[in-house]
């Protein structure tokens, strides 16, 4: 996995989120890409995002949607209190 492979899912997921209330993530080669991502790794990309990421179907599925909550608190500096 390279830094473009996770620009280049951010980007996707993005420009998703800019037209639908959510992004799926189904392609093989793309799901690959975000489950070489731990857990951590998975929440805190979409945190930084203020999205929140729901795995799906086994993790063969990735869920992505905007969560006001977490832009909340991207915009203060805090951290979800879960994390």
């Amino acid at each position: 996995m390279t830094s473009d492979d996770i620009s280049a899912m951010e980007a996707k997921i993005s420009a998703e989120l800019s037209r639908r209330p959510e992004c799926f993530i189904t392609h093989p080669s793309e799901v690959r890409v975000l489950q070489q991502l731990d857990a951590t790794g998975l929440q805190d990309f979409a945190h930084r995002h203020g999205w929140r990421v729901v795995r799906r179907l086994g993790g063969r599925q990735l869920q992505f949607y905007h969560d006001t909550t977490e832009r909340m608190l991207n915009e203060l500096g805090r951290t979800p209190a879960g994390g």
